[in-house]
C-alpha cells in the first residue's frame, strides 16, 4: 500500500529579491499570469482523491485558480520565522549578520525566535507520514516553496543542510511515492 503525493509550489507574490519571510501577500499580476500559462499541465492533478493547500493566501489562490478546491492544512504552513517575519533576507542580514550565519549553518538554531529548520522539516515530514496510504491513492497539495523544499529533504532523508541546495521555482512540482517513513522521489516524463 502506497500513496502518491504531488506537491506544487505556489505561484509567486513578488520577485525573488523582494520575497519576505512568512510572506502572506496574495498573488501578484505576474503570479496570476504564470498560473494561467501552467494551468494546462497542472489542472489534470485535480483528479487526486485529496487536494490540500498551505494556509497562505497565495497557496489558496493558486489551488483555487487550478480548480483544486483545496482544503487548507495548517501543518503545511511555512516555517515560523519569529521576529524576522515580514522582512527580506537582505534586510535581516544587514541588521543581524551573525544571527543569519547561525541560522544558515545550524539547522537546530532559531535566532529569529521562531521554528528551527530541523523542526520545520520534521513537521512537514510528519504531515507526509500521516497521509492515508491506500494503494494507488493520490494527493495533491499546493504549498510555499519552503514547504516543498522541506518535503524533498525529508523524503530523501537528506542532511538538513541540503535544504539550502534545493531550488523550488513557482509552480514547479515534485511527486513523492511511498508509505510513512519510506518515500521515493518520482520524476515524471513529459509527454
Amino acid at each position: 500500500m502506497s500513496v502518491r503525493v504531488t506537491l506544487i509550489a505556489a505561484a509567486r507574490t513578488s520577485s525573488l529579491l523582494t520575497e519576505r519571510f512568512d510572506d502572506d501577500r496574495p498573488l501578484d499580476q505576474a503570479g496570476w499570469h504564470e498560473v494561467q500559462l501552467a494551468a494546462h499541465a497542472l489542472v489534470p492533478l485535480s483528479a487526486a482523491e485529496l487536494r490540500y493547500c498551505s494556509p497562505t493566501p497565495r497557496s489558496r489562490a493558486t489551488g483555487e485558480a487550478l480548480g483544486f478546491a483545496p482544503l487548507a492544512q495548517p501543518a503545511l504552513r511555512d516555517c515560523d520565522m519569529g521576529r524576522w517575519r515580514g522582512y527580506t533576507l537582505a534586510e535581516v542580514t544587514a541588521r543581524e549578520p551573525a544571527a543569519v550565519d547561525a541560522w544558515l549553518c545550524d539547522p537546530r538554531s532559531a535566532p529569529h525566535g521562531g521554528e528551527p529548520l530541523l523542526a520545520f522539516i520534521s513537521r512537514i515530514g510528519g504531515w507526509l507520514d500521516t497521509r492515508p496510504a491506500d494503494d494507488g491513492g493520490s494527493i495533491v497539495a499546493v504549498a510555499e516553496p519552503a514547504v516543498v523544499r522541506a518535503a524533498f529533504v525529508y523524503a530523501l532523508r537528506a542532511h538538513p543542510s541540503m535544504y539550502w541546495n534545493v531550488d523550488v521555482r513557482p509552480l514547479s512540482t515534485v511527486t513523492l511515492t511511498g508509505v510513512p517513513g519510506r518515500w521515493s522521489l518520482r520524476l515524471e516524463a513529459v509527454a
